[in-house]
């Protein structure tokens, strides 16, 4: 009977000495969430950009682009129906794309894929919007019957291209400044490399090494020509 109650008080003992061991150490669990993002968490919506030039634009062209498509999905009889049926690809293909754009823009999604050159798909995308607004805008406006929805789709598809051409002009500017800023960074990346072997003297004696090293094999390598007269005459 002692033995079992000195065991019970040597496990009452251990368990008070672990608590009081446990509340001393500075290594306690912390029960504080760990903020991890991953996938879609953590999304913001940034106001610099929709409040900017570009942001504006892309909002514009949006809007712009929506409205043409519905006045030429209003229309229910066409003869012949080729300019409004390009029109109507080019007006929602418009749509579709720079709403992508806008939404990668507005919540900065573009910054995790940095593999994709977002400065020259955006120029690529407001070009190809701007040349193809202008075409189907002038067709539509040449076969239409004078109807009220042929003719605000003409109108908005004309406000759509001038919209596209303006932002085609700040992409260029914006494309271009980026490849002045990569080059520069490439020239100040190698300049601090040259920089960092210059001032590192065991670099150099290494260098200075294998150039001796080399050389000396060289005058000593059985290749040589003197070598090889030497063979023969042996």
């Amino acid at each position: 009977m002692r033995s079992g109650e000195e065991l019970d008080g040597f496990e009452g003992e251990a368990s008070s000495t672990s608590m009081i061991s446990g509340a001393s150490s500075p290594y306690q669990p912390t029960t504080e969430p760990v903020s991890q993002r991953r996938g879609l968490a953590g999304l913001r919506c940034d106001p610099d950009y929709l409040r900017g030039a570009l942001g504006r634009l892309k909002v514009a062209q949006v809007i712009l682009a929506l409205i043409a498509f519905i006045c030429i999905e209003t229309i229910m009889a066409c003869s012949p129906c080729e300019g409004l049926y390009f029109f109507e690809f080019v007006s929602c293909s418009a749509f579709v794309v720079t709403g992508v754009l806008l939404i990668m823009f507005s919540l900065n999604l573009h910054m995790r894929i940095p593999q994709i050159n977002w400065n020259l798909t955006d120029l690529v995308n407001t070009g190809l919007s701007t040349f193809l607004f202008f075409i189907a805008s002038i067709v539509l406006a040449t076969l239409n019957h004078r109807a009220g929805a042929e003719i605000a789709a003409v109108i908005f598809g004309f406000l759509a291209t001038a919209a596209y051409a303006v932002n085609t002009f700040l992409a260029v500017q914006k494309w271009r400044v980026s490849i002045r800023q990569q080059s520069t960074n490439d020239y100040i990346r190698a300049r601090t490399e040259s920089r960092d072997v210059d001032s590192r003297p065991e670099i150099q004696r290494l260098d200075t090494f294998s150039i001796g090293t080399n050389i000396s094999l060289g005058k000593k390598s059985p290749t040589s020509p003197l070598s090889l007269n030497h063979w023969q005459r042996a």
